[in-house]
């Protein structure tokens, strides 16, 4: 984007495309209260309070709306805002929207209106972040967790472990410039404060992954042989009909992967069976192969056998792929076994019935303990790859630092450590950013965001 394109004037529809009770058209930019005025038949547009009116086009009355005015620096962007609600539907939306480019605003590009609310220092580029994470979520834990972020709790975070380095880094430069007046501060304070600061960098760091599976999700597959009850628990899972049930063997030929929330984003499979017999067809045989592969790959393998028959050899094989992976043992159609002489044969077996529903509460717990054991339920920060990588350059500088510290070396060299471990976390907020990295950013934004 070229420098006179950063202060044009910009509109974009800020809704899904679709048919829906409101659409909404944003305009932003030093033209939009102009732009406003030229196609509706109001002329007075008083900031902070709604109008309603009509979107003309020559003259024409497209349709019936409610204008919100925003006058800078009061609004999303930090610059004058008109949000036009109207009717939802493909055309409506788009008209509206063609009538505002033909007259004098210009097509917004991805996440442009966050990326002037970064540039007018409305937000920070952690919180920036957020809108993405927030407006991607897949399930509630992960929106709770981007909202914190979007209220300033990184950002916070952040600025507090940088005030203490530089209070630290301000003392040595002291110390060096005005040797006569001031003296270099003490190296068991040096060790204290670097200490502390690294401290404070790895909690950051500690919810790294718990941060990349809420954003990721994990892979879940349902593993066995043909029969035992797959696509019937894949079924109950979702509470859909989603796969095939039959009592023929070798009925799911290829995986199938639908998503489940589970605090996390769950994508479960569902294999083909895995067996070993002479008619099985070339599809069939892709197809277990693809199962054998979902079973090394998957986050957490639920190993199934069917308890009206118990524990076959065939079992016995199959489990073998997946007894050093994480992994949960359950057994299905326990409806067909009288419970009291049942016994399980692998330990912690989890037994289940698809048909009476019984078991399938616990497995659902089994999965969220899992879950809870790689993503716990108290992480205080949400952090991505980009924020991480930060981090881990801070922690090195710090780490640099305390070490010269302990070995007593010349403060100025310390410095320069401390600062590496400054700019790493203005990195984090904005303060220190290059192009290539914010046009990336907001890359990924869908447009009117």
């Amino acid at each position: 984007m070229n420098i006179t394109q950063e202060f044009d004037t910009i509109a974009a529809i800020s809704t899904p495309i679709g048919t829906g009770g409101v659409g909404v058209i944003r305009i932003s930019g030093s033209k939009s209260f102009e732009i406003i005025a030229g196609i509706s038949d109001k002329t007075e547009f008083p900031a902070g309070r709604i109008c309603h009116g009509w979107i003309l086009d020559d003259k024409v009355k497209i349709d019936e709306v409610v204008i919100l005015p925003f006058k800078a620096p009061n609004s999303y962007t930090g610059e004058d805002v008109i949000e036009i609600q109207c009717h939802g539907g493909i055309n409506v939306v788009q008209n509206i929207l063609n009538v505002v480019l033909q007259n004098g605003a210009r097509m917004a590009e991805r996440g442009e209106f966050t990326k002037r609310a970064f540039l007018n220092k409305k937000i920070d580029l952690s919180q920036a972040e957020a809108v993405d994470d927030l407006i991607h979520a897949k399930t509630s834990k992960f929106a709770i967790q981007s909202a914190k972020n979007l209220s300033g709790v990184l950002r916070t975070k952040i600025g507090e472990i940088k005030s203490e380095i530089f209070d630290t880094a301000s003392k040595i430069v002291a110390g060096i410039d005005f040797p006569e007046d001031v003296e270099e501060p003490e190296y068991s304070y040096l060790i204290e404060s670097f200490t502390k600061s690294l401290n404070d960098v790895n909690k950051l760091l500690s919810y790294s992954k718990s941060s990349d599976i809420m954003r990721q999700g994990i892979n879940i597959a349902i593993v066995g042989r043909p029969n035992v009850g797959k696509s019937s628990l894949f079924n109950a899972l979702l509470n859909l009909d989603r796969a095939i049930v039959t009592d023929i063997a070798g009925t799911t030929r290829d995986i199938i992967k639908e998503t489940l929330d589970l605090g996390v984003s769950a994508t479960l499979i569902d294999t083909a069976g895995i067996r070993e017999s002479a008619d099985i067809d070339k599809v069939e045989e892709i197809g277990i192969e693809y199962s054998k592969q979902s079973a090394k790959e998957a986050d957490l393998n639920i190993f199934l056998y069917d308890a009206s028959t118990g524990l076959i050899d065939e079992d016995k094989e199959i489990y073998e792929i997946v007894k050093n992976t994480p992994h949960i043992t359950a057994a299905s159609k326990i409806d067909l076994v009288d419970s009291s002489g049942f016994q399980t044969v692998l330990p912690d077996t989890v037994c289940f019935s698809t048909r009476t529903k019984a078991g399938l509460d616990e497995l659902r717990n089994r999965l969220k303990t899992f879950i809870c054991t790689i993503s716990p339920d108290d992480t205080e920060f949400v952090t991505n790859k980009r924020q991480q990588t930060c981090l881990i350059r801070c922690k090195e500088a710090l780490e640099n630092a305390l070490s010269a510290a302990q070995h007593g070396e010349l403060q100025d060299m310390i410095y320069i450590d401390l600062k590496t471990a400054l700019l790493s976390l203005d990195e984090i907020t904005g303060e220190v950013i290059n192009d290539e990295i914010l046009n990336n950013i907001f890359d990924n934004f869908c447009i009117g965001k």
